[in-house]
């Protein structure tokens, strides 16, 4: 039996060692990792079969691997979409532009803006900063809103002061 085994696993270093000689740098970077994440796994599975190893432990072990995708699953996770990219606020040039390309100032119209904030067109200074408040206590995302809709908020209250001015 230990003679079986041991021509399997030589055959097996071997075919992984010529297909390892094909590989670019960059293949051979990935690869590495997921050997590494293999083997650990597989450690991983026999400690705790072996009790050597909790399983909540082993648990949290294996879920340190997903930590390299935090980025990537931050980004269907309202509160937390521009955390990692630091895409949390406008970009440094001021434009107020998202990298992702939902929000640009300045496409909106006043007819929209009204719509957004519940005012009519011929609304006071007041009732528009009264309308944005209002809306922002409901909508922020500190309270559980999107930033998507308190950007569209800002611009709604933006465009109307702006030609209230």
């Amino acid at each position: 039996m230990h003679w079986i085994l041991g021509i399997a696993l030589t055959v097996a270093v071997f075919v992984i060692l010529k297909q390892w000689g094909g590989l670019s740098a960059k293949k051979k970077k990935a690869a590495t990792w997921k050997v590494v994440l293999v083997v650990g796994g597989a450690l991983l599975v026999f400690m705790v079969l072996t009790g050597r190893v909790h399983v909540l432990t082993a648990a949290v072990a294996a879920l340190i691997p997903l930590l390299r995708k935090l980025p990537e699953i931050a980004r269907f996770v309202p509160g937390l979409k521009g955390f990692f990219s630091g895409t949390a606020g406008a970009n440094p040039d001021g434009s107020g532009h998202q990298q992702n390309g939902q929000v640009h100032r300045g496409d909106m119209s006043e007819r929209e803006a009204c719509e957004i904030l519940g005012v009519t067109a011929a609304c006071s200074r007041e009732d528009i900063v009264m309308a944005h408040r209002r809306l922002m206590q409901k909508m922020h995302p500190d309270r559980g809103g999107s930033d998507y809709l308190a950007a569209k908020i800002n611009e709604a209250k933006s465009v109307l002061l702006r030609n209230r001015a």
